[in-house]
């Protein structure tokens, strides 16, 4: 249903391989669970490579995808994406906010709560930082 492969927005990108139906659970971001002081520690590092791969579970709880991670890690950023994110079960569910087409990336708002070092590629112009 899902495969990676270069991305125009940034690297790496989760493209669809068959069309995926409106609120269709596509997977999960999976990676190891760590404490959100272990996660600001790993997340000064991976700023600088421009990378994000934490992403909160809980208020104590975030997974770090760099350790354990699946495609999921992959999804790219957007101001305008076609996916959601749910958290349910103790797990982070990437979800389709729309019908989405065979052969189009996936993409979700990372919704970050950072210092906004990272400039967004979603789209030529776009002024956010993550």
């Amino acid at each position: 249903m899902i495969v990676k492969r270069r991305s125009k927005i940034h690297g790496w990108g989760v493209f669809t391989t068959t069309a995926i139906a409106k609120n269709t659970r596509i997977v999960h971001y999976a990676g190891q669970k760590i404490s959100n002081r272990e996660s600001l520690r790993r997340e000064r590092r991976y700023i600088r490579r421009r990378q994000l791969w934490c992403f909160s579970l809980t208020r104590r709880t975030v997974i770090d995808a760099r350790v354990g991670g699946n495609i999921a890690r992959f999804i790219n950023h957007s101001c305008r994406p076609n996916c959601y994110v749910q958290i349910a079960g103790g797990r982070i569910w990437i979800r389709a906010a729309r019908t989405i087409r065979r052969g189009e990336e996936l993409t979700y708002n990372y919704n970050t709560d950072g210092d906004g070092l990272i400039a967004c590629r979603c789209r030529p112009g776009c002024q956010t930082l993550l």
